[in-house]
């Protein structure tokens, strides 16, 4: 089960950090969401996105930051258990 993962993502101003959040925290099985601000230059903002839950979906969490207008970079780390 995948309990916490750690994203790498570049997005554009908009929408704020706090908007993805609470669009990450509508999706099952998520139960927190951090976001940090590593970098903003002109039209974007590079972000780590960490996702806690109970075996929530990934590939969901992906999705729902790419139809945020958001480009995951890499999964940096991921905690699992059985």
């Amino acid at each position: 089960m995948v309990k916490r993962v750690v994203l790498d993502v570049l997005k554009p101003h908009q929408p704020n950090i706090d908007v993805l959040a609470t669009e990450l925290m509508n999706l099952k099985g998520i139960t927190g969401v951090e976001i940090k601000v590593e970098e903003i230059d002109e039209k974007t903002s590079s972000i780590k996105v960490t996702v806690h839950g109970e075996n929530f979906d990934l590939d969901k969490v992906i999705e729902k930051l790419e139809s945020l207008t958001c480009a995951v970079h890499s999964i940096d780390e991921i905690f699992l258990t059985k």
